[in-house]
């Protein structure tokens, strides 16, 4: 069937002057009285509700190591590799012991979930150790903050079935494989505010572009209090099932779920609520465009992600990420982005990506989320992940 209703004009780069004219455009077909979804907040409180401007100083989030610290990783490093084992092994038990730094990190992950939602570690020496030992190092000290990782992909071993756990953020688009980048990871280009998969992000610099690049961070519940506040008619929008799409899966082409999820309080869960998006799977990015014969997004929706994108922009916060620093985001109640930059000979911007989630401390999976949330967790055994050496365009983020 032939679909009726066209794509807007809205692109992967948001243009404020278009939001605004939408806006207008749109604002005769909005209820007199619009009011929020039944059951949902009119405001979130708490710290993990916070703008750029409440924070001065880049102390409040940042956790430096220090030499005992480091000379300890140095061991749990030395202690893993006499193992013998696959990376996949690596945990916080007594093949990656921490006994100083692994309380105090425990300490941070408390702060994920119900502090600030943020925080960097910084210091560990990328120059040291070979790239395989920074992965172990970064697989290792991370299972402090969440012992369970995300498959962010697939893969064939010696026609074995494999998970691939880490991911490679990195300018791509002057290699072979240009012509098949879907996703801003893999340019030099900026990356608007978005949600990855799973409960926590987090990325290691092994180096840092010549200029720019710089993170940035926003609260979805500072963003969510503002629309509550000032726009409900666009919480109920982002509260409607989207189609998702499929990137050319032939079996579903598209899904559908919404991009806000509300879980009321129950037992010891409190109240929370969830937005998880990214802009390019709406819109499309590059050489991996929306796909055709799929349901476009309406006039609405367009507006609700801009609404999205330009209220986290003002509330926002700016990272000075270094080479050597870890950035662990709650990814429910977080969105990230990052400036363009610019790479030079020998001084490229270079990430390493974990999806991670703690067991202890990790919210409720929203039920619409939860097929997702299997794909990244659900049977990950020891014995099947995989960490790439080098960087490759990850699934749904390019042409196959």
């Amino acid at each position: 069937m032939a679909l009726t209703q066209k794509q807007p004009d809205i692109s992967y780069h948001p243009n404020f002057e278009k939001y605004q004219l939408r806006s207008e455009r749109l604002k005769p077909q909005r209820p007199a009285n619009s009011s929020l979804p039944p059951g949902f907040p009119t405001q979130l409180t708490g710290g993990l509700v916070w703008e750029g401007k409440d924070f001065t100083d880049e102390n409040q989030w940042t956790l430096s190591l220090t030499d005992s610290q480091l000379e300890e990783i140095h061991k749990a490093l030395v202690t893993f590799k006499s193992q013998g084992k696959s990376i996949g092994y690596v945990n916080q038990s007594t093949l990656f012991p921490l006994p100083e730094l692994g309380p105090i990190l425990r300490q941070e992950a408390q702060a994920l979930q119900g502090g600030r939602g943020f925080f960097v570690l910084r210091g560990l020496l990328v120059d040291k150790y070979t790239r395989e030992e920074n992965i172990i190092i970064y697989a290792g000290v991370s299972s402090y903050i969440g012992s369970i990782r995300g498959r962010q992909g697939r893969t064939t071993v010696d026609g074995v079935p494999k998970s691939t756990m880490l991911n490679h953020i990195k300018d791509l688009s002057q290699t072979a494989v240009a012509k098949n980048i879907g996703a801003p990871a893999y340019t030099t280009d900026k990356q608007v505010f978005h949600t990855d998969a799973g409960d926590i992000v987090s990325l290691f610099s092994l180096n840092t572009a010549a200029q720019g690049g710089e993170s940035k961070l926003a609260s979805s519940w500072r963003v969510y209090n503002e629309l509550a506040r000032t726009r409900p008619d666009i919480i109920k929008t982002l509260a409607e099932d989207w189609a998702f799409d499929g990137y050319g899966n032939a079996e579903k082409p598209y899904s559908l779920k919404p991009l806000l999820h509300h879980t009321p309080a129950h037992g010891n869960n409190p109240e929370r609520v969830i937005i998880q998006y990214a802009r390019r799977g709406f819109t499309g990015f590059l050489h991996l465009p929306r796909s055709k014969d799929i349901p476009p997004i309406t006039e609405a929706q367009a507006e609700a992600l801009d609404a999205l994108h330009f209220l986290a922009e003002k509330f926002s916060l700016t990272l000075d990420f270094q080479k050597g620093d870890v950035q662990y985001v709650n990814n429910l109640s977080i969105f990230h982005a990052r400036d363009g930059f610019v790479d030079t000979p020998g001084q490229e911007r270079h990430l390493l990506r974990l999806w991670l989630r703690d067991p202890e401390l990790a919210w409720e999976t929203p039920a619409a989320l939860q097929p997702r949330w299997d794909e990244l967790y659900k049977d990950v055994t020891e014995d099947e992940q995989v960490f790439p050496l080098e960087p490759y365009i990850r699934e749904g983020a390019g042409k196959a």
